[in-house]
């Protein structure tokens, strides 16, 4: 047997006034045939074989004979042209379709999906392929129907066919003729006439019968016939089993035309009774699976209200995605209701949309209020013994344990740093020096700062804690109260720390860490559009051109691949990252930047800085985020020969440096209690600085703003929106060529607004006093406007109506000329109920940013030059990921391997079950982030100006708990060496690697898949490393990047 064509079950077309023979398809392989399941190029095994042999058996006795209307001449993937046929849902090619897939196995189901390559059947006859030089020209007329008279299976080379048993029969030319007195179908063409195969069986079983009255014996019956007893009884049962499928037939037809079983009973002169019998078999097996499927959905409804049906529910239920949409719709039309619900992602901050069933005259806006009872539907454990954090209970330490230093003893120098005692268990660092930390005092109050080793604490003392108020304060004032929440009762994201007790138990540590020695450095090392916008252009331009320069070199290693199937993928996901590189607008990092959180050392200079990660005696500036503008980043020089600063943060500190007190004030006001800043070296001046503004020396926005002159100010309550905003509009002020003494009066504003919460700073009085309406309206157009220039505007959101990617029947997703994304209006709607307990129906919409919505940046730029660069900057990536996308609609996947799937079949079958958990994980990962969303709006509640790296923090430890109440795995599918082998020798269906390559870790997919040639480097990466290197780039910072290890950087720059 070859395998020439796989595995499926086909149509089979026959002679209807000879037309058949004149059909082109009549020279394609295989014949003239209509698809109907394909179950993949390569042989099933025998056991699914034989399966399909009798479902194709059963099939073919349940459906008649019929014909079949054509449609119009197509053409599928600039290939194949095919004639279309009749695809509505009562056309034979769908009905026999739909009678297989219910009835097929779940391995054999998974077979097919594996095999599928598009979502939506589309019946048709294939005429030629222009590959093989058949032209459409070709073409002759075509018949208006076609004879389908069977179905063959074919298994490789070898077929087996399953003739229709049917009302019709052949004329003495081999062409099949209707027959009078059977329901016709379709068709032009009037009843003919000819012995009706129901009357051959009933003639037949009559005789017998007539014999039987007459006296005569079985013998002498078969005998009267020409056959034996045996054949006579086998003769007897094959005409009753045929006039039975011929009934079945009949009903099936009839039920359909919408005829009552009475008024069957009576058409085909048997009784209501004989009816039911009759159909029940046949209605049991298609409905079956239906009610049960409905049946289930509707019983978790009552028990859960609400129940998420998206993408991996088919896999519990055990039923196709099409059987289980055909369930829903059956409910809805039962009144159930449907709802779309928008669910934040906790990792990425995009939104997933899940698919609600609901009770009936339930509301969308009900389902939001009552989220949390979504339920998938497997059910899971919620674990227990922890809070919605994973916290364990908080350990504190007794206030007789603690020193303050205020500020009238030199506390404000030290503003939130906290000194510990070396050696103690319970609050020991471990191998860090130093820890963003919370301890817990007396179990109502706590510490919040940079932890720190000092070994000159008073007896006594374990715990030193420095503080900018004064002495008159008292202890308890000077700590945070603990909120009345168990389960965060910091407000913000920690993890915690265990120790080995005296007695040898295992116990929890008093330091709950936000952020350790290590952390900081993970951060993102790119240039912020905030701090490069205000640099000159010609930075601005080596930098943006830097970034684009390693996106062009990364499409180029794409490009590389062989492999048509990751080529495709890696391009689309490459495309959508330039997309979203467009919108944040990066820059490329500078020469050995790193980010370091600042601790005071009161001994250093103020033109100094302790910062071992960088070289003795040259110059850095410190960048500040969000910061005003050049006057607030101060350059100093590196002295790391500090004895005070060695001691506290020791001679390696992986991430940390330290300052004189006196250039914190210079950040924007920063603090010691775990503010960063971005130290970059500018020993060749490309950072411009300049000095501070005379108009902000002594501003102190405590003493102005503070409850002691305003004790009944409104308390702030969204401090990263109003910040937002401040921000928005100094950099808007700065690109437009705002005065100093302008600016000024902005960066004051920003500063009380900054820590308006921390310290009930009257925010709404400091708007008025530095007549901030007034800026608005100079730089931004009014005093209700907002964002007016292209760096402010990028990232800015525009509400309209819901839109979605256009579908593959509307045209496709992607524009075949542009290559850009095509976006439609959905149409999606939702409900709530008015004042009067109405339900209303609304229009859906969607939050886009604006450089998403335009083709062209330079339509957001108010046509200053550096918004131009930027603008065309985007436009370049944009550009770029368009022609990703174009690049990946000529990729044509070729068919799977089938020596590969045979050799790699292990691995084919690892792959598999690894994408099939994957698929299960998806419903329980969508209750995960609900559950995840509903513990960070408690949180935001209790703490509604929580700074922008503590909800981060946040977001991920209540996603990361939630996780684990839920039994959800967000683990990405992983290759073994030897299941990429198969990969690249084509041993999996392009349908099925596709759906496992969307689920998997992209960075793996393309370290496997990117040619190494010199040194361990691809071609791109080497030329980028050459290029990283002429611009000053450390080889750690290369090897970074390009996430390889610095020997291979080493070896290839000498190579």
């Amino acid at each position: 047997m070859s395998d020439d064509y796989g595995t499926c079950v086909v149509l089979t077309i026959g002679a209807h006034n000879n037309e058949v023979e004149d059909l082109p398809s009549a020279t394609v392989e295989g014949g003239p045939h209509i698809t109907l399941v394909y179950f993949g190029d390569t042989s099933l095994p025998p056991e699914m074989i034989e399966e399909l042999k009798a479902l194709c058996e059963e099939t073919s006795a349940l459906f008649p004979l019929e014909f079949l209307e054509t449609g119009y001449i197509q053409t599928f993937n600039d290939d194949a042209v095919v004639l279309g046929v009749d695809d509505t849902e009562n056309s034979i090619a769908t009905r026999v379709r739909s009678y297989i897939l219910a009835r097929i196995s779940d391995e054999l189901y998974m077979k097919f999906k594996e095999a599928e390559t598009y979502p939506d059947y589309t019946p048709h006859l294939t005429l030629g392929y222009i590959s093989k030089g058949f032209s459409p020209d070709e073409i002759g007329s075509l018949p208006d129907e076609l004879v389908i008279n069977g179905l063959s299976l074919w298994d490789g080379g070898d077929r087996y066919n399953y003739a229709f048993d049917a009302p019709y029969e052949l004329d003495e030319t081999g062409v099949y003729i209707r027959h009078i007195g059977v329901e016709r179908r379709s068709g032009r063409y009037p009843w003919g006439s000819g012995d009706n195969p129901y009357q051959r069986h009933a003639s037949f079983l009559g005789a017998v019968d007539e014999l039987k009255r007459q006296g005569f014996t079985e013998a002498q019956i078969a005998s009267s016939l020409g056959m034996t007893s045996r054949e006579l009884r086998a003769r007897k049962s094959i005409a009753k089993n045929e006039m039975k499928k011929a009934d079945v037939a009949q009903i099936i037809q009839l039920k359909e035309r919408n005829y009552s079983n009475v008024a069957i009973a009576e058409k085909l002169g048997i009784s209501e009774g004989q009816v039911r019998r009759l159909l029940d078999p046949v209605i049991q097996a298609k409905t079956d699976k239906l009610t049960q499927t409905k049946e289930n959905l509707a019983s978790r409804i009552s028990e859960d209200r609400y129940l998420d049906f998206g993408e991996g529910t088919e896999n519990f239920l055990g039923v196709s995605k099409e059987h289980l949409e055909t369930a829903v719709k059956a409910l809805q039309e039962e009144g159930y209701t449907v709802h779309h619900i928008k669910v934040q992602q906790l990792g990425t901050g995009e939104m997933t949309t899940m698919r609600v069933l609901a009770p009936p005259d339930v509301t969308t806006s009900e389902v939001y209020s009552d989220i949390s009872k979504i339920q998938p539907v497997m059910s899971y454990t919620d674990a227990a013994g922890v809070n919605h954090l994973g916290l364990k209970p908080i350990e504190s330490i007794d206030s007789s344990r603690l020193e303050i230093n205020y500020a009238e003893t030199g506390g404000h120098l030290k503003d939130g740093v906290i000194e510990l005692r070396r050696g103690v268990a319970d609050i020991d660092l471990g191998e860090a020096a130093y820890a963003q930390v919370r301890i817990g005092v007396d179990g109502t109050h706590y510490l919040k700062g940079m932890a720190v080793y000092s070994d000159d604490l008073p007896k006594g003392v374990d715990v030193r804690f420095n503080t900018n108020k004064s002495k008159d304060t008292g202890l308890h004032d000077t700590l945070k109260p603990m909120k009345d929440d168990p389960d965060n009762p910091f407000g913000s994201s920690v993890h915690q720390k265990e120790y080995i007790s005296a007695d040898g138990k295992t116990k929890t540590s008093a330091l709950n860490i936000v952020n350790q020695e290590g952390d900081w450095d993970k951060w993102s090392k790119t240039l912020s559009s905030q701090f490069l916008s205000k640099q000159p252009e010609s930075l601005v331009k080596s930098q943006l051109g830097q970034a684009l320069d390693i996106k062009k070199a990364e499409f180029d290693e794409i490009m590389s691949l062989t492999n048509p199937v990751v080529k495709k993928d890696l391009l689309t996901s490459f495309a959508d990252d330039c997309d979203a590189s467009a919108v944040h607008l990066k820059a490329h990092a500078l020469p050995r930047q790193r980010n370091q959180v600042i601790l005071p050392i009161t001994s250093m200079k103020e033109g100094e800085v302790y910062a071992p990660n960088f070289k003795n005696g040259e110059r850095v500036v410190l960048v500040r985020h969000p910061h005003g503008g050049i006057f607030e980043i101060p350059e100093l020089v590196v002295n790391n020969k500090n004895p005070a600063a060695k001691k506290t943060l020791g001679t390696n500190p992986i991430d940390a440096i330290g300052i004189h007190p006196k250039v914190a004030e210079r950040l924007s006001g920063a603090d010691f209690d775990g503010d960063t800043v971005l130290v970059i070296p500018n020993n060749k001046g490309l950072v411009k600085t300049a000095p501070a503004l005379s108009q902000l020396k002594d501003f102190d926005p405590k003493a102005l703003y503070g409850p002691k002159v305003y004790p009944n100010a409104q308390k702030i309550k969204d401090t990263q929106g109003e910040m937002g905003k401040i921000s928005n509009l100094i950099t808007d002020m700065t690109i437009k060529g705002a005065k100093d003494h302008e600016i000024a009066r902005a960066v004051k504003h920003s500063m009380v607004v900054i820590d308006a919460d921390k310290h009930d700073l009257n925010y709404k009085q400091s708007y008025k006093d530095n007549r901030i309406d007034e800026l608005k309206t100079t730089y931004q157009g009014g005093p209700q406007k907002g964002a007016s220039t292209l760096i402010s505007l990028a990232k800015s959101k525009a509400h309209i109506p819901e839109i979605a990617l256009r579908k593959a029947s509307q045209g496709g997703a992607i524009d075949p000329t542009t290559g850009a994304k095509v976006y439609v209006e959905t149409g999606r709607t939702y409900t709530k109920r008015d004042k009067g307990g109405n339900i209303v129906t609304l229009p859906s919409g969607s939050t886009v940013a604006k450089m998403e919505l335009t083709t062209n940046a330079h339509t957001l730029s108010s046509g200053t030059r550096v918004e131009n660069v930027y603008a065309s900057h985007a436009n370049a990536l944009k550009g770029l990921g368009n022609r990703a996308r174009l690049e990946s609609l000529s990729i044509k996947a070729p068919p799977r391997n089938p020596s590969a799937a045979k050799t790699y079949a292990h691995e084919v079958s690892s792959l598999t079950a690894k994408y099939n958990t994957a698929l299960k994980n998806k419903p329980l990962e969508r209750k995960a982030q609900i559950v995840g969303n509903l513990v960070v709006r408690e949180k935001r509640k209790a703490t509604p100006n929580m700074e922008k790296d503590e909800l981060k923090k946040l977001k991920s430890q209540a996603l990361k708990s939630a996780r684990q109440r839920t039994g959800a795995s967000k683990s990405l599918i992983e290759f073994s060496d030897k299941e990429w082998e198969a990969v690249q020798a084509g041993a999996l269906s392009p349908t099925l690697l596709g759906k496992i390559l969307k689920n998997s870790n992209k960075d793996q997919v393309k370290q496997l898949s990117m040619p190494r040639t010199q040194a361990g480097l691809s071609p791109a990466h080497l030329a980028r490393a050459k290029a990283m290197a002429n611009n000053g780039y450390s080889q750690s910072d290369i090897a970074s990047a390009l996430g390889v290890s610095t020997t291979t950087i080493n070896t290839a720059l000498k190579v």
